[in-house]
């Protein structure tokens, strides 16, 4: 898929309003380059070779933001002046924007806030950095797998689906596992289909990831009480450094890469080319923190 004509076409469409049309019932919608620039995923389907589904989207790096939780009120005024109606409120709460983050200001961002965190601990003032790396976990998980981020209709804050199947994401942060595991909310547990573990480094990038089928951790691991816990030893198995039983579900293999430390990534690279999973050829940089690593180097990759 070329996305100069993907935000080409974007761009026509918003130009012209399509008050004739039935694209205002559209759920998924592409953000453009510009501000206020907007189109059906249906419309782009028909328009831009190449682009499938919404998985192509996903795959070469797009996230879904839903309309509802994130807000967005260019999306307001693009929908009225295209369909000549209002955006009712029943409607934005069932639109999905797919739009490609600023990789580069992200790794930026990074940068900056690992080396304030440093600080903030050797000064003792920063005990724990809990919101921060659960957030940017979430977020990673988010981008790799292509997951859905709706607002909860049971609770205060919103859920994450992976092809519409509820996902429990717990994110740990340290550079190694506790003796104790990792410790997860059983009610949590209970009420999804997946557990997704996202193991990030103390540097913020994502150094293991571990997904598991919510019915097998509860049969393994349950206890009499609230709290399960899942230690290294009998999860090992299912990292995605030693296994590709959950390989499919990677929407956005690019962004697993770039955001894994050059550790992960390493490994991950050397596992699937043992395993010769090869579907496509893709240019690896290895950075870290937006600097080259040492010893840098540029490979081309088959998974």
């Amino acid at each position: 898929m070329d996305l100069e004509a993907l935000y080409r076409v974007i761009k026509e469409f918003s130009q012209t309003p399509h008050g004739n049309t039935d694209y205002d019932q559209d759920k998924l919608h592409v953000k453009g380059q510009a501000v206020g620039e907007f189109a059906p995923l249906s419309y782009l389907v028909k328009k831009v070779e190449g682009l499938k589904d919404a998985k192509t989207l996903l795959k070469a790096g797009f996230v879904m933001d839903s309309l509802e939780l994130f807000g967005d009120d260019t999306f307001a005024d693009w929908y009225e002046k295209q369909f000549s109606k209002k955006l009712l409120r029943k409607v934005a709460k069932e639109v999905t924007l797919f739009q490609l983050p600023h990789n580069k200001e992200i790794f930026g961002a990074i940068e900056q806030v690992h080396k304030s965190y440093d600080i903030l601990r050797s000064q003792q003032i920063l005990l724990n950095g809990k919101n921060l790396p659960v957030q940017m976990g979430e977020w990673y998980a988010k981008c790799v797998f292509g997951l859905e981020q709706i607002k909860s209709t049971s609770q205060r804050g919103f859920d994450f689906f992976l092809d519409g199947k509820r996902c429990e994401i717990k994110v740990h942060w340290a550079d190694h596992s506790s003796p104790k595991g990792v410790k997860l909310r059983k009610s949590l547990v209970e009420m999804s289909d997946y557990t997704i573990i996202m193991y990030i480094g103390r540097n913020f990038m994502i150094r293991e990831i571990c997904l598991l089928d919510s019915d097998f951790v509860l049969r393994k691991f349950s206890t009499k009480g609230h709290t399960l816990f899942l230690k290294d030893p009998d999860v090992s198995p299912y990292f995605f450094s030693k296994s590709n039983k959950h390989m499919e579900k990677v929407a956005n293999s690019g962004a697993l890469m770039k955001f894994s430390n050059p550790s992960f990534a390493m490994k991950l690279t050397e596992f699937w080319a043992a395993k010769k999973v090869r579907s496509e050829a893709v240019d690896i940089q290895f950075f870290h923190f937006g600097r080259e690593c040492a010893p840098t180097f540029e490979a081309r990759y088959f998974f």
